[in-house]
This record gives C-alpha cells, structure tokens and sequence, in this order.
C-alpha cells in the first residue's frame, strides 16, 4: 500500500469549475508527493508549459481514456507479447529515464520530474511496466495509480511493439477481477491517434470527473 501523505500546501483548482475546451488550468506549485497525488486526484497533471518553462496542471478536454475491455491488439502485436517478457516495478528509474530521454521529440520528463516521480515510486504511488526482450530493457510505461485510477505518464519503445506491450500487460493487471467491478480507469492524458488505433476513446471532462470519482475509491490493481 502506498505511504501515508500530509495534506497538501497548495489549492490545486477544479477542473469541473473550468471552461469547457480549456486545458491549462494552473501555473506554479511544486512537484511534491502531497500535491502530485492532490492533483491527480481532481483530474489534474502537471507538464510544463514550456520548455523550461513553470510547471502547468493540465486538464484535457476531451480526456484521453482505454477502456479495460476496449483495447486493440493486432495478431501481430500478440506474437509480439509472446517474445517478449514483462515486469512490473523491477525498473521504474530506467523507464523514466528512457521515456526522458532528451533525444526524444518533444521530450518534458526533466530531471526535477524524474526525482519526483522516483519519489512517488519510492513512496508506493507510482508504477511501471518493462518490457525485455534477451534481458534487455526495450520498452515500457509509467504512471500514477491512486486507487483504481491508472494515470498514464510516459511509454517508450527500443524494438518494434515493445511499449504497445508494456500496455497490454497494464490493460491486464488492471482488468483483473474486472476491472474490480468496472470501477478502474486507465487515463492517456490526450487521446492521440496512435492510441486511438489503440481503443482509446476521448471522454468529455465532465463524463471523466465522475468516473474519476467512482475510479480513485477502488481498490489498486498493483500492490
């Protein structure tokens, strides 16, 4: 179970209050463990607003979400799945650092959210899934679970497949005991059209918000 956290110091806004198409809802505040896990919790995300630039609590509007049930997986993806194995939090700082990799377009995992997010694994909150393949790292996700909900950070990918594996192990682990009863949300942030070739759907805020809700009252998928 993830450790206990202080309450936290800064009135993150609710996006249920925001303009409808409105996604940048905040500048400012840090990236402690109390208001990561705050900001989640409302339906929040932090990125900066730009390169170097204060750190944004963003708000997608529609919302990037897969479906436990929904996800596509090709006949070639399942051969994939079959040569490759999967982990879950054998190697949370290597998958951040590879999905920080600078060299990457549009990368934003800075170092400052690198150690918070390190922190936030440290501290039971925040998870991975690695991919290997000849026991060589070669893919994989993170994110933020608050209790059923399954925040989608980063994914990464070295050979063909490799992070669309890391989600299909993430779909699994979270569809199990049905998706605790349906209750369980895995949020993408954006539904972009990779992931929508994916299943993903773009969910209208308010329609989150409430599963949001019903979401973070289940139980954990990951321990």
């Amino acid at each position: 179970m993830p450790a206990a956290l202080p309450p936290s110091e800064w009135d993150l806004p609710d996006p249920a209050a925001a303009a409808a198409g409105e996604e940048l809802l905040a500048v400012g505040a840090d990236l402690a463990p109390a208001t990561l896990i705050d900001a989640y919790a409302r339906g929040l995300f932090p990125m900066e607003v730009e390169r170097d630039g204060p750190i944004g609590w963003w708000s997608p509007d529609p919302r990037g979400v897969i479906p436990l049930d929904g996800l596509r997986i090709s006949r070639s993806l399942r051969r994939s799945c079959r040569r490759m194995r999967t982990t879950i939090d054998h190697a949370f700082n290597e998958v951040m650092a590879a999905c920080g990799d600078p060299r990457r377009p549009q990368g934003w995992i800075t170092p400052a959210f690198r150690s918070a997010y390190g922190e936030l694994h440290r501290l039971g909150w925040a998870h991975s899934v690695e991919v290997w393949q000849h026991d060589v790292l070669v893919g994989g996700v993170y994110g933020v679970q608050v209790g059923g909900l399954f925040a989608g950070e980063s994914m990464f990918h070295r050979v063909r497949d490799a992070s669309k594996v890391a989600l299909v192990t993430l779909v699994e682990v979270l569809g199990g005991d049905a998706g605790a009863q349906e209750g369980r949300l895995l949020d993408v942030q954006w539904a972009t059209l990779h992931l929508l070739s994916m299943g993903a759907v773009a969910m209208p805020r308010p329609d989150y918000l409430s599963r949001l809700r019903l979401a973070i009252a289940q139980s954990p998928a990951i321990p």
